[in-house]
């Protein structure tokens, strides 16, 4: 009853991506994508119409502005196969709680990279421990998902960089320090996951190594 693939896709290049200052100004949610970021989620649209042919698609969104933006480009090139795309919450970005001046951002980076990615809690924020917890029950409304009857052959999920790593961990059980090895996707970078036949996913794409 799980689908054939599972599509993860990070959002195109965010204005915050290029200038950290807007984190000053404005909600880390209500960033939105630049030209470039755009033609990367018409690009991906292209590549994830190449896999999935005529078969459907169930898109799970990041409820952010630049993850709706990229789906909403990404969709262009795939709206036929869509069968459903719902928001949730779950998967958005980790939580930074509040405007900052960009020091005070590079600070806190280079504190949490220090530190641990994972365990780090952002100051009125959340730590990575935090976003693997709320991914672990989405998880939950996923597997219910599967169960339906007319349930499609793909799922679709938008979401964010390490987000989208922790996801990976939760599924595949990677340490911690397997988890911290690896860097982000880059911006609109598709992972693939497809069912073999004893009904396990395997990762066909590649995250790079630090």
């Amino acid at each position: 009853m799980r689908p054939k693939r599972i599509i993860l896709v990070r959002h195109g290049e965010s204005e915050g991506n290029i200038d950290r200052s807007r984190y000053q100004t404005k909600q880390d949610f209500a960033l939105q994508l630049t030209p470039t970021g755009i033609q990367q989620a018409k690009d991906a649209g292209l590549q994830i119409k190449e896999l999935l042919d005529n078969e459907k698609v169930y898109a799970y969104l990041s409820p952010f502005f630049r993850t709706r933006e990229t789906f909403q480009n990404i969709r262009e090139a795939i709206g036929d196969n869509i069968a459903k795309a719902i928001e949730d919450p779950r998967i958005r970005e980790q939580d930074w709680g509040h405007l900052r001046h960009p020091d005070d951002n590079k600070g806190i980076i280079e504190e949490r990279d220090h530190f641990s990615t994972f365990y780090y809690r952002i100051p009125d924020g959340e730590s990575g421990a935090d976003v693997f917890d709320r991914v672990s029950s989405f998880f939950d409304t996923l597997h219910r998902d599967f169960e339906k009857v007319d349930y499609p052959e793909n799922v679709l999920i938008v979401s964010h960089g390490l987000t989208m790593r922790l996801f990976l961990m939760r599924w595949f059980h990677w340490s911690v320090e397997e988890f911290e090895s690896l860097h982000n996707p880059k911006n609109c970078q598709i992972i693939v996951m497809e069912k073999q036949t004893d009904n396990r996913y395997k990762l066909i794409s590649e995250l790079s190594k630090k």
